[in-house]
């Protein structure tokens, strides 16, 4: 059988995975992805898998392809070094046509989806007056999400089953601000990002708070297309600041959009994973997702202008 046919034979109506809850949906999926890993590269059989989750090896394998687009046998090649390597010889490839480009690159590489501004100095200043913020959890297939939207765009992303911390982020970070909850609203743009396929030419703005370099960090990494990888030095090397790896390693980490900002793409270059705010399950599950979906191939995020306009000079202190 050929792998198309493979991947098609895989795929199922969704009834099957709509049928399961999505937070006990992704248990699943993370149970499975966390067997594979502490298998590799020895083969998982469907029945430890299946047994895990609860399920028969039928329901299991049409949940699981429900997810991915493939089988989970297909999905553990995904998640060992020897792919992450070659995702890694791909991303820098894409990193050094960005730089030679100045990067301005990807906004002519790539179809327009995502669009980004930075909040600027005197927005921050004000701490939030006058400004509402939209927060929700949101059911995602990777976990459950919480959202904030602000009226020029979605301000953050995160991973998480309580309220307690994002609230308490947004607070600090904007002190006068009037917080909402309203989780419909956050439910619907989840739906608009995690869509598959994506919705033909549909634009997402972000609007993004950080210190210069974080903007340049997070700039870069919209150069970094699904399916493809960058090591932590050959980011910064890409930045013009070779010996700041560290320093590109904590702006990775304080990435305020997970996913549309693709910090998971970032991996050490020896091909180990490195680390992950929202835990390296979630990263395995990320960047085998995006593989199993032919990302490579498919429309990756990109700027909505040129990339050196994404975050103009002094756009924030």
């Amino acid at each position: 059988m050929s792998p198309s046919a493979e991947t098609a034979a895989a795929v199922p109506s969704t009834g099957i995975f709509e049928a399961v809850e999505p937070a006990r949906a992704w248990t699943m999926v993370a149970g499975a992805i966390e067997q594979l890993c502490a298998r590799s590269p020895a083969a998982v059989p469907l029945a430890e898998l299946a047994a895990a989750a609860g399920l028969s090896e039928g329901q299991f394998q049409r949940v699981f392809s429900a997810w991915a687009g493939i089988s989970p046998k297909r999905f553990q090649q995904f998640l060992g070094k020897e792919y992450a390597k070659q995702a890694l010889r791909a991303g820098q490839d894409v990193l050094n046509a960005a730089l030679a480009a100045g990067l301005s690159g990807p906004g002519r590489l790539h179809d327009l989806l995502v669009s980004a501004e930075a909040v600027s100095p005197g927005e921050w200043r004000a701490g939030g007056g006058g400004l509402t913020l939209c927060w929700g959890f949101a059911d995602t297939p990777f976990g459950r999400a919480c959202l904030t939207l602000a009226p020029r765009g979605l301000h953050r992303l995160t991973f998480a089953d309580t309220a307690d911390a994002e609230l308490a982020r947004l607070r600090a970070d904007w002190p006068h601000a009037r917080l909402v909850e309203d989780h419909t609203a956050a439910q619907a743009m989840a739906d608009a990002v995690f869509a598959q396929p994506p919705a033909p030419g549909r634009a997402l703005h972000l609007w993004v708070r950080g210190t210069q370099f974080q903007l340049r960090v997070w700039e870069a990494l919209l150069a970094v297309p699904p399916g493809r990888l960058v090591a932590y030095a050959d980011l910064a090397r890409a930045l013009g600041r070779p010996g700041a790896a560290r320093a590109v390693g904590g702006a990775v980490g304080a990435n305020p959009v997970a996913v549309l900002i693709p910090c998971h793409r970032v991996i050490r270059a020896a091909g180990e994973l490195g680390g992950y705010h929202w835990g390296l399950t979630r990263k395995r599950a990320l960047i085998g997702y995006e593989a199993a979906r032919g990302a490579v191939e498919a429309v990756p995020p990109s700027v909505g202008a040129e990339a050196a306009d994404l975050f103009p000079a002094g756009a924030s202190d």
